[in-house]
């Protein structure tokens, strides 16, 4: 194995798990890491502190989980539904309704372990006319950390 790699996920490929490589920041393409840094400068963004009252009150909003169902089940904020940041495009209008309906407004924030794959997310959605779309920008590990809401 290449010494880029650091870590295999587990991806379900019908019923058999298959590991992937997980290739570390500095051997994606410069693109990449472009589109990565860019994509939080593009949507509206929220940190832990506002994420909290969001889960304390969240009214009619919806709390996306864009992580794979692994990292989902493995734990996850409380509250939070998760839909695959690979089918998210697909999967949202189970959630929202149909593009052509008043639901489109519905405020989603989105959240992941660290805010790249929301973030690039909410660039998704809001580019399918979702208009209150907003990525969580935070660590998972050091909202665990400070006592925050995580269910096992």
């Amino acid at each position: 194995m290449n010494g880029r790699i650091l870590v295999s996920l587990l991806v379900v490929s019908g019923w058999a798990l298959t590991p992937l490589p997980l290739l570390s920041a500095h051997t994606f393409p410069p693109v990449v890491t472009q589109k990565i840094q860019a994509a939080p400068k593009q949507v509206k963004t929220i940190a832990m502190e506002d994420y909290r009252a969001v889960g304390d009150h969240p009214g009619d909003a919806l709390i996306i989980d864009v992580r794979e169902l692994q990292e989902y089940a493995a734990g996850h904020v409380p509250g939070a539904v998760n839909i695959p940041r690979g089918v998210l495009e697909f999967q949202i209008w189970k959630h929202v309704g149909s593009p052509a309906g008043p639901q489109m407004a519905t405020p989603l924030y989105l959240q992941c372990q660290s805010g790249n794959r929301a973030s690039l997310a909410a660039q998704s959605l809001a580019e399918l006319g979702l208009t209150h779309t907003t990525a969580v920008v935070m660590s998972l590990k050091e909202w665990q950390k400070s006592g925050q809401p995580f269910v096992k």
